[in-house]
């Protein structure tokens, strides 16, 4: 279980404050249940805001996690948001990863019951040719029968075998199934 405090948002690439902490970072679309992965990892039920409104979380918010960083990018990809939006959230994103910071991994979220967008396999190519450590996470796996889940992972395993050496992990905020493999993958980063 992870042990966090909200320290900050920002807004804008010119606020975020130098840390010499590691960084695991959790990034994936608007709506994806990134949020719910948080409080799930951390025991909590609101520390990352569940919206219902796609495209909501408009910073980045940091949390103190002691020994390292927990950062929460915005959700991407969220058709109803501004076109001076987009450009404010891509200067935002763009400015963490080229700040320097040291990112021990990046969670990159995926929802299982679909076929990855087209803003989330530009994330993951964008990741590995970065070099940039990260997982895969399949939020909502307890949506699917057992035939679907099967079908699904074997799909994702075909697809992301290209990027060599990145784990893929099937999760369920209802049942918190996968939680502590994650857990495990992000306490492994940071060592």
């Amino acid at each position: 279980m992870l042990n966090v405090e909200f320290t900050y948002s920002a807004g804008l690439s010119s606020q975020l404050r130098p840390d010499d902490r590691p960084d695991v970072v959790f990034s994936g679309r608007s709506n994806v249940g990134k949020s719910s992965l948080i409080n799930k990892l951390c025991n909590r039920k609101s520390l990352a805001r569940v919206s219902s409104k796609p495209g909501k979380t408009a910073t980045i918010n940091f949390f103190d996690a002691g020994s390292f960083n927990l950062v929460d990018l915005p959700g991407y990809g969220y058709a109803k948001v501004s076109k001076v939006e987009k450009l404010r959230w891509a200067e935002l994103v763009e400015g963490y990863f080229a700040a320097g910071r040291r990112i021990a991994l990046v969670v990159q979220i995926i929802d299982m019951r679909h076929k990855p967008s087209a803003d989330d396999m530009n994330m993951i190519r964008f990741l590995y040719d970065s070099g940039i450590p990260f997982i895969i996470v399949m939020t909502k796996s307890d949506k699917l029968n057992k035939g679907e889940y099967q079908k699904q992972l074997d799909f994702f395993n075909e697809l992301f075998s290209e990027f060599e050496g990145v784990a893929l992990y099937p999760f369920s905020a209802l049942k918190g199934d996968g939680a502590q493999q994650i857990e495990e993958a992000i306490t492994g980063s940071l060592s």
